[in-house]
């Protein structure tokens, strides 16, 4: 860890309370000059910290950092070897190039901005610079591609639990990958997963996200407006990025720790497909039904007009309409 990374993790960790430049020095070993150089840096990134004869005191901002992430992390929750970038042209690309080059489990890629952000099936997806979270993360589950689906499901689960529990929106999910408030997409998900084909087993999945964090509503493109939000369109955020992002790893692990299938309930409770008719194509012919459950697998069961169900994994379609 840097100096000014040292520098910055105590002021966090003592905001909102300030701490002397002396202090710092003596618990980090180093120059008083040190001390000062590191705080003018962190001010010219943006981070707000207000110094008097009483030290130094850091004010809550926006601003993403790894310490400001690291800070919520809760303990049970696996070391992440976060790599934070001011700009990417895909997250998920940048995650699987991790993969190849061997990195560690549980690497977490974090964009300011997304340059080339695409969903399922290549789909491009609105971004915006400082407005947004877009991360990817590498798992190493060496699981069978039967249990991929899940992980979408738990991503989801883990998003729409920790955006409730930090800022107390309520969300909807929409099979398979996408999280709603008020009726609009406010959060896409996508997961891929690498084999291994001797073994047929998963070896690597990355699953990454676009949150739409702060974005006010006249800021999204026109043709989009009407079908996506963010989750602080029309107000000043009430937590940081830094916080969320915390609280939704957090919450994706605990969730993998309890080894059940509980999530599936929450899942469940939360979707707004479930009830509805919905039309679809799979295998290049339309379907029309209605959405019945969603089973353990997380493959949305759906009852056809003529009574017979359909089942719909996340890989083959998705839903063109739900009424």
């Amino acid at each position: 860890m840097t100096v000014k990374s040292s520098i910055l993790s105590l002021l966090m960790e003592q905001s909102p309370a300030f701490i002397s430049g002396e202090e710092m020095a003596q618990q980090l070993n180093v120059s008083r000059t040190a001390i000062w150089k590191a705080i003018n840096e962190l001010k010219k990134e943006g981070h707000l910290i207000n110094s008097d004869r009483k030290g130094y005191q850091y004010q809550s901002s926006d601003i993403l950092s790894i310490e400001g992430i690291r800070l919520h992390l809760a303990k049970e929750t696996p070391e992440l070897s976060i790599k934070l970038l001011s700009s990417s042209s895909s997250t998920m690309k940048d995650a699987k190039l991790a993969a190849l080059d061997g990195e560690a489990e549980n690497t977490l890629v974090i964009a300011d901005m997304q340059e080339a952000p695409k969903g399922r099936f290549g789909r491009p997806f609105f971004a915006s610079k400082g407005g947004g979270i877009y991360m990817s993360i590498l798992l190493r589950p060496n699981q069978s591609f039967e249990e991929m689906a899940q992980y979408t499901i738990i991503m989801a689960v883990a998003i729409s639990e920790a955006i409730e529990a930090t800022s107390g929106i309520t969300t909807e999910i929409k099979w398979v990958n996408d999280i709603y408030k008020d009726g609009k997409k406010i959060c896409g998900i996508l997961s891929e997963a690498m084999s291994d084909v001797e073994s047929g087993q998963i070896t690597n999945i990355v699953i990454g996200m676009g949150i739409n964090f702060s974005i006010k509503q006249e800021e999204f493109p026109k043709d989009i407006q009407e079908k996506a939000t963010s989750l602080f369109s029309d107000q000043q955020p009430t937590l940081t990025r830094n916080e969320l992002i915390a609280a939704i790893w957090n919450r994706f692990y605990a969730i993998l720790d309890k080894n059940n299938t509980d999530f599936l309930d929450y899942y469940r409770r939360k979707s707004f497909v479930l009830g509805k008719e919905v039309t679809f194509t799979q295998a290049g012919t339309p379907f029309n039904g209605t959405a019945e459950t969603i089973n353990e697998q997380g493959e949305l069961i759906v009852r056809l007009k003529d009574g017979t169900q359909k089942i719909l994994s996340s890989g083959e379609v998705s839903l063109s309409e739900i009424k």
